[in-house]
């Protein structure tokens, strides 16, 4: 594959009995005039064969009085084709908004690792969450909670960019569900401990 790609690319030199570029035509012309015989100096006076006979008829010939279409011009564009797909791009103030919704899903986050933390350390609850049970009763548990809003903002990152326009209408909604989930717990949390 590699081999196939590097062939494509670089340019090979050319083989022997392929057509060379000549520097001054008319001296070729007549150094091949003066060295070969009489028969081929008027083989190159000769004209050239014309080109074949088309086997499609053209709109006239089909229906007379129809005029046949004409070519573009040469620098016109095509017309039938489908512009480039480009990405949508995100603007100045959806990004200011990514960010802060990111830092307060992180903030969110801490918030409810603290207070089930609390909780749990004080004998008032058990973690709900079968994902992060292993880390209720360390200091992991804050590492462990910010996975939820680290992917909550890849996926609203990836919506912001979307091909689909109700995706880019809807790319807050990831992040705000999980720092409003988050906020709940942390919330509920707080009112176990007395």
């Amino acid at each position: 594959m590699l081999l196939a790609t590097i062939l494509l690319l670089c340019p090979l030199p050319q083989i022997e009995g392929t057509a060379k570029v000549v520097e001054n035509p008319t001296a070729a012309i007549t150094i091949s005039s003066e060295s070969a015989d009489s028969a081929t100096a008027s083989s190159l006076s000769e004209p050239l064969p014309s080109a074949p006979a088309p086997k499609v008829k053209t709109d006239a010939e089909i229906e007379p009085g129809i005029e046949p279409a004409a070519a573009p011009a040469a620098g016109a564009p095509i017309r039938g084709l489908k512009q480039a797909i480009t990405s949508p791009v995100e603007t100045r103030t959806q990004r200011a908004m990514w960010y802060t919704l990111a830092i307060t899903s992180s903030g969110a986050a801490v918030f409810d690792a603290w207070s089930t933390r609390r909780a749990i350390s004080g004998g008032y609850g058990v973690e709900a969450n079968p994902m992060l049970r292993p880390f209720s009763h360390s200091n992991a548990m804050y590492a462990a909670t910010q996975v939820s809003p680290l992917v909550m903002d890849f996926i609203g990152r990836r919506m912001m960019t979307s091909h689909h326009e109700w995706m880019r209408n809807l790319w807050w909604v990831p992040q705000s569900a999980g720092t409003s989930m988050s906020l709940y717990a942390g919330v509920h949390n707080t009112r176990l401990v007395p």
